[in-house]
C-alpha cells in the first residue's frame, strides 16, 4: 500500500507538470482541410485561440502543401492536424512520417486525423489507427476516461456526437474508451472501442481523440478539451 502511494503521488507530481508545462518556446504547425463537413477551419480556430494563450510559435495552413518539405517540417516541435478523407501525394506522406518518426509530435481529433488519408496506410501505421463506421450517426454515448498522467482529474462524460468505430493497433495505449450498444448492429454490442490513445512512432509522438465531429463539441464537454490539450502538450517534442 506503502509502494501504491507513493508512486500515485509521483504521478500527479509528474502530470501537474505536464499540465503546467509551456509552449512559449514550441513551434507548432496546424494543418486543416479536406472535408468541410468536418468544419475544419473552425477546429483549427479554436486550437488557435489556445496557442496564442501558451505563447507558442505556431503557423497555420489550409492545404497538404504544409507537407511538402521535409526540411520545413522538421523544425517543428508538434503538429497539429485537421484533414478528412483527402488524398496525400507518395512525397507529402514520406516527409510527414519522416519528420514524426524523426520526433516531430503530431496530434488531432475525429476524422481529422484517422480519415485523412483513407489510401495510406504508412501514414495510418503512425497514427495507430483507421476509422470504419459511425453505428447511428449522431448518438449519445459515454466516455470512460481510464488511468493515466493525462487523464488525472477528469471524469467520465455523456456526449452527443458520433461514436467512432474503428480498426486500430493494438500497441497504443488506451487513454479513454466507450462500448457500443447493439441497437444498429447487435453484432457489435458491448464491443469496447478507444476513445483515445498515445502511442510513440521512431522517435515521435502520436495522441489521437475519436469526439469532435462538430469541434464545438471541445467547447461544451469541457473534461474532452481538456483531454485534447494535454494530449496536444504530451505530444510536443
Amino acid at each position: 500500500m506503502k509502494k501504491y502511494k507513493i508512486y500515485f503521488l509521483l504521478l500527479t507530481i509528474f502530470s501537474n507538470t505536464l499540465i503546467s508545462q509551456s509552449l512559449a518556446d514550441k513551434k507548432v504547425l496546424v494543418v486543416w482541410g479536406g472535408w468541410d463537413g468536418h468544419k475544419p477551419e473552425l477546429f483549427a480556430n479554436h486550437v488557435e485561440n489556445w496557442l496564442i494563450k501558451e505563447k507558442a510559435d505556431y503557423k497555420i495552413i489550409n492545404g497538404l502543401d504544409a507537407y511538402d518539405n521535409y526540411d520545413e517540417l522538421i523544425k517543428y516541435d508538434l503538429i497539429i492536424q485537421s484533414v478528412t478523407m483527402d488524398e496525400i501525394s507518395k512525397e507529402q506522406e514520406e516527409n510527414l512520417v519522416k519528420a514524426v518518426l524523426n520526433g516531430v509530435g503530431i496530434a488531432g481529433a475525429h476524422g481529422g486525423l484517422v480519415d485523412s488519408f483513407r489510401k495510406n496506410t504508412n501514414y495510418q501505421f503512425m497514427i495507430g489507427g483507421q476509422f470504419v463506421a459511425h453505428p447511428g450517426g449522431m448518438i449519445k454515448h459515454k466516455v470512460k476516461i481510464l488511468d493515466d498522467e493525462l487523464t488525472i482529474g477528469l471524469s467520465d462524460f455523456d456526449i452527443l456526437s458520433e461514436q467512432y468505430y474503428m480498426h486500430y493497433d493494438p500497441s497504443v495505449k488506451i487513454i479513454a474508451e466507450t462500448k457500443f450498444g447493439g441497437e444498429v448492429y447487435p453484432w457489435i454490442k458491448d464491443v469496447i472501442m478507444p476513445v483515445a490513445w498515445k502511442k510513440m512512432y521512431g522517435k515521435g509522438k502520436v495522441f489521437f481523440i475519436s469526439i469532435g465531429h462538430d469541434p464545438d463539441e471541445f467547447m461544451v464537454y469541457k473534461d474532452g478539451w481538456e483531454l485534447l490539450t494535454r494530449g496536444f502538450i504530451w505530444a510536443v517534442r
